[in-house]
């Protein structure tokens, strides 16, 4: 069965160091950086991802609830291990929630659909990766 396939494309700015213009033909491109001096790096740009794809999927979650999300906030922290490759062991997510009707259960509910089951991004990290949260109601 053939998946849903997506392509980016990455150009060099020659000259810049490790800079680099990415993304989606037809769309905008974003700037990352290699070093993390100029732009957000790779590794910061992975937790961007996961973080957007966990709040776009709160918020429909908490919409299909019958709550109305007024706003949302991600905090996303990584903790990468020291030696090579030095990929995400844990994850640690602090979402800020406002809305009409939003309660705790409601919030933590599409929290955890969206982390255990609906987050493609998350679920595209390695398995044994540490992944926690909280959740504050405004």
């Amino acid at each position: 069965m053939a998946g849903d396939t997506r392509e980016i494309t990455m150009r060099w700015r020659a000259g810049e160091g490790l800079v680099f213009d990415a993304g989606a033909p037809g769309r905008p491109s974003v700037l990352v950086d290699g070093d993390g001096t100029v732009s957000a790096s790779p590794v910061e740009m992975l937790l961007v991802a996961a973080a957007t794809c966990s709040a776009s999927d709160v918020v429909l979650i908490l919409q299909k609830q019958r709550v109305a999300p007024q706003a949302l906030e991600v905090a996303l922290r990584g903790t990468r291990r020291a030696q090579q490759p030095r990929r995400y062991t844990a994850l640690h997510f602090a979402f800020t929630i406002s809305g009409v009707g939003v309660d705790e259960t409601k919030a933590r509910r599409a929290i955890d659909l969206s982390l255990e089951k609906y987050c493609s991004v998350v679920a595209s990290l390695a398995p044994d990766i540490h992944v926690t949260y909280d959740v504050a109601l405004r």
